[in-house]
């Protein structure tokens, strides 16, 4: 069996059993663990399935799609997502910034609020403020994502470990009051995580489809003290647990910014 065939097995595998773990899929696959889990990272990043603590992987209730795909999702309500975000940076801080999409329009609405200091894990932004001047920044490097445009690992956690941010802003798949910020893969919520504890002001971007969804199997606990920013389409049900457990939430409205 080659690669290919390998891997898409273990797609087929994880669909009908669920989760398995390295050593089951090793045992029945014929070849080592390592290989696995190079299969794994392969098969994590292109969206067919979900990694989850242990060495364990389950199939993503649906694929994960591409920067370019989620760039034409709700576009209007992005751009007043990033503009409320923006908003909210006088000059002179320092921002931290996720790769993705809506983060993309919060670097472009900021691109008038200088002097800045900016470090980000995604290209998306270093697009929308490399030729501003007054902006520093900094693009983590790391593990080069090309689902998102954007760097995840060890390297990238290393650096960002270096900074402390006046305000983060995060990116999400979905996002639930219980379990926090969902994304396809292990490597993604941990590094959400540490960016929630580098910074003084946390905010949790995502448009009213991804709040209270549960597409994959990976989450980010983000303990308290971080704001939920979303559209006013959002409804009061899906915003309650999140009120219940004191999570501010902003709904902004799309039609007047």
């Amino acid at each position: 069996m080659n690669a290919r065939d390998r891997r898409e097995e273990i797609v087929q595998l994880a669909r009908t059993k669920g989760e398995m773990s390295v050593e089951t899929l090793s045992e029945m696959l014929g070849v080592t663990a390592s290989t696995i889990r190079r299969d794994l990272a392969r098969l994590t990043d292109s969206g067919d399935l979900a990694r989850t603590y242990g060495g364990v992987i389950a199939v993503a209730a649906q694929a994960e799609t591409t920067l370019d795909e989620r760039s034409h999702e709700v576009p209007e309500v992005k751009r007043a997502l990033g503009a409320w975000c923006a908003g909210q940076v006088p000059a002179g801080s320092h921002v931290l910034l996720d790769a993705g999409s809506t983060t993309a329009q919060i670097a472009r609405s900021l691109r008038g609020t200088t002097p800045l200091s900016v470090v980000s894990t995604g290209l998306t932004p270093l697009q929308q403020l490399s030729d501003v001047e007054d902006v520093e920044f900094t693009l983590l490097g790391g593990r080069f994502r090309p689902l998102s445009q954007g760097f995840i690992g060890p390297v990238t956690e290393a650096g960002l470990e270096r900074f402390t941010f006046d305000f983060a802003f995060l990116g999400a798949d979905a996002v639930t009051a219980e379990d926090g910020v969902c994304e396809a893969s292990v490597e993604q919520v941990r590094l959400k995580e540490l960016m929630s504890r580098r910074a003084a002001h946390v905010f949790v971007v995502a448009h009213a489809a991804k709040v209270g969804q549960r597409p994959f199997h990976a989450w980010a606990d983000l303990g308290g003290g971080w704001t939920l920013v979303t559209d006013s389409a959002v409804t009061d049900d899906q915003i309650a647990p999140f009120e219940a457990r004191g999570i501010t939430v902003v709904r902004v409205d799309a039609e007047g910014l």
